[in-house]
């Protein structure tokens, strides 16, 4: 009954006019952006954080909320239209909704992925409000130890799953903690890594950071692959859906919301893994199989539900332990940060206002999509004839301005293209974006844990894991290590056995090159240097250079 009372206060303090408001604006402003070819929720969430700035906190994160959950509903519009997904959790979506665009059912196809989205962050929503006092009150009762242990398998555990190997990930991440030792030390008061520069004395703003690296990098990486000419768009329509296609969608949108939820609250869940498992159960339990590949409803709805219920299971760490699992939800606790609000366990009792508006106020974004979208469909679809050269001009434009505001010094400009700089050489050589700006975030917390552990033990090394959750989380870590090390051996022992065939192993090389897990053809792969959560997958039916652009 307390969570049903807080989440009424939350109401009330979310149904205020200027609340609303700000609500609305943040879903319109998170839409328009999120549509826009190869801008994710990540960038728009990043690219708008400045307008926020002005706020009072809680009306903020509610228009925070609102271009959130706008940029996760805009990412499947361009999914579906362009096959040209924001980032890699919508690529998926991109499989089935094209080709049900290019069959002439765009409009069914958004309708589908508009409300397996309400359906999914509603429930989603509903169930991150109930768990979320629960993992509080069990995070109270941590230690330093368990809380350093619990950093550090967030900061192993993303990382081990992104990009093309390990060593680039783990290279990000190292990027991304040796950017959060600059400025002060917390302890001895040295400077660290300023390199005599007393302006870095404070460190680098966060917001300065996540702006550079997705919205400027991105941008950078787009002018270097540019290509002029607009992309076609494909006609929407009126976006309705008939009897048949509420009969073959609601399932999706439930067993994909069971998918979704428990992934994006785990560390390094993602959304990735559910909508594809959500694509592969909705195959194998559909009753018409064989429209899987030309544009099966069942394969956009249950992949997008997927998507959204995952978004709202990533916010049960982020307010509940104050660790961030995607890119999304890092920009959201920097957000945290620059307001003066100390993430973690006790932000729910400290901040309940603001919690429980912010959570109640995602039920009301999830409801103003659904009305608002819909009948905006075709406009949206308009934007993505804005020529390239204009929009990322845009992007870089606003970048600057929002860098710029922070502190209003123009030494955070000579930051931003300098990170902005990193952000684009990451892209060329493969390097994910997501373990650098985690560990600019969680790295000096951690470093935080690890002193308070090692002072509360006089200096010896075994408070480090003197808890026994933090002995069972380093075990956890040590597994995810050393389990790949294990599988190239147990895959060593067993070839000899597959020796004899070779005709048998040379057709089925041959297949794999021909075609990824996801079932494209090899040309519709993601390019090797765009791997990680701003990954852009080219169109898989593109046959001229104006439908390959990205």
């Amino acid at each position: 009954m307390d969570v049903l009372s807080a989440l009424a206060d939350g109401f009330v303090t979310a149904a205020t006019p200027a609340n609303l408001l700000y609500a609305t604006i943040g879903v319109l402003l998170g839409t328009a952006v999120g549509v826009l070819p190869g801008l994710g929720p990540a960038m728009t969430v990043a690219l708008l954080l400045p307008v926020t700035f002005a706020l009072e906190p809680t009306s903020a994160f509610i228009m925070f909320a609102g271009i959130y959950y706008g940029g996760m509903y805009g990412g499947s519009t361009t999914s579906i239209l362009l096959n040209t997904p924001g980032e890699s959790s919508t690529v998926v979506t991109a499989i089935e909704g094209h080709k049900m665009a290019k069959a002439g059912r765009a409009a069914q196809a958004l309708a589908t992925a508009a409300i397996g989205s309400f359906v999914a962050g509603t429930i989603g929503t509903a169930m991150l409000a109930f768990f979320a006092p629960v993992v509080v009150r069990f995070a109270i009762e941590l230690g330093a130890p368990s809380y350093l242990a619990i950093m550090l398998l967030a900061l192993v555990a993303v990382t081990a799953v992104l990009g093309t190997s390990r060593i680039r990930g783990f290279a990000a991440l190292a990027l991304g903690l040796a950017i959060g030792l600059i400025g002060l030390d917390p302890v001895t008061g040295q400077r660290r890594l300023t390199f005599g520069e007393a302006q870095l004395a404070d460190g680098i703003d966060i917001v300065v950071i996540a702006v550079a690296i997705f919205a400027v990098g991105e941008a950078l990486w787009v002018a270097a692959h540019l290509r002029r000419s607009t992309a076609a768009v494909i006609p929407v329509g009126r976006p309705w859906m008939s009897r048949e296609d509420w009969g073959r969608s609601w399932k999706p949108w439930l067993r994909g919301t069971a998918y979704g939820f428990p992934f994006g609250a785990l560390p390094a869940g993602g959304a990735e893994i559910p909508t594809f498992l959500s694509y592969v159960t909705e195959k194998r339990l559909s009753k018409k199989p064989e429209e899987f590949g030309h544009g099966a409803i069942e394969g956009v709805a249950g992949p997008e539900a997927a998507n959204n219920a995952s978004a709202a299971g990533t916010l049960v760490p982020m307010l509940s332990l104050g660790l961030p699992t995607n890119a999304t939800a890092a920009v959201m606790l920097a957000a945290f940060i620059q307001f003066g609000i100390q993430p973690g366990p006790l932000l729910l009792e400290r901040e309940p206002e603001l919690v429980w508006g912010l959570i109640a106020s995602l039920f009301i974004g999830n409801a103003l999509l659904l009305v608002i979208n819909l009948p905006l469909a075709p406009a949206w679809a308009k934007l993505l004839q804005i020529p390239r050269p204009y929009l990322y001009a845009g992007i870089l434009f606003f970048a600057t301005l929002g860098a710029y505001s922070v502190n209003l010094q123009a030494f955070d400009l000579a930051l931003l293209l300098v990170m902005g700089l990193l952000g684009l050489l990451m892209r060329r050589y493969g390097l994910p974006v997501l373990p650098l700006i985690i560990g600019v975030i969680i790295g000096p917390l951690a470093e935080a844990q690890m002193r308070r552990a090692l002072q509360l033990s006089s200096g010896d090394v075994s408070g480090l894991w003197n808890e026994p959750l933090a002995v069972v989380i380093y075990a956890i870590i040590a597994v995810i290590l050393v389990w790949p090390l294990l599988a190239q051996g147990v895959r060593r022992g067993r070839s000899p056995a597959s020796v004899g065939a070779p005709g048998a192993a040379a057709g089925d090389a041959a297949a794999l090159a021909d075609e990824d897990p996801l079932g494209r053809p090899a040309g519709a792969r993601p390019d090797p240097d765009l791997t990680g959560p701003d990954a852009v997958v080219r169109s898989s039916t593109a046959t001229t250079p104006t439908e390959q652009q990205r």
